[in-house]
């Protein structure tokens, strides 16, 4: 098996472990005030943990349910819950390989289609 594969093979195992968190969808309110409201945090609890104003934490919040936050001050508020901020990609084919094959397949089609035009014009 060659290197390439292998990696292939081995990027496939460790994203096959994120199928189901795909299926999970982000609360309306974002993660990080449910999670502190369920945690019956306070804003200026979390703001100490952060040693930041809570006006902030509202806005860290606020970003993270607009999707603008950075992953670096997601991670740094994910820890002052006690919680670990896991990232990942996953394949929208499920696999890599179904990822490379759909993206050859388009290409082939392109290359096809470029081709076909410029016999056209020559004919």
């Amino acid at each position: 098996m060659n290197r390439k594969r292998l990696q292939i093979e081995q990027l496939d195992r460790k994203l096959k472990e994120f199928e189901e968190a795909v299926q999970v969808t982000q609360p309306a309110i974002g993660w990080l005030k449910t999670i502190r409201v369920s945690l019956e945090m306070s804003l200026q609890q979390v703001a100490d943990k952060l040693s930041i104003t809570k006006q902030s934490v509202r806005e860290i919040e606020i970003r993270e349910k607009e999707g603008s936050i950075t992953l670096n001050s997601l991670k740094d508020t994910a820890n002052a819950l006690d919680m670990q901020l896991v990232y990942g990609l996953v394949p929208i084919d499920g696999t890599i390989d179904g990822l490379i094959e759909r993206k050859a397949k388009e290409l082939a089609i392109q290359i096809v289609s470029r081709t076909s035009n410029t016999m056209k014009l020559e004919g």
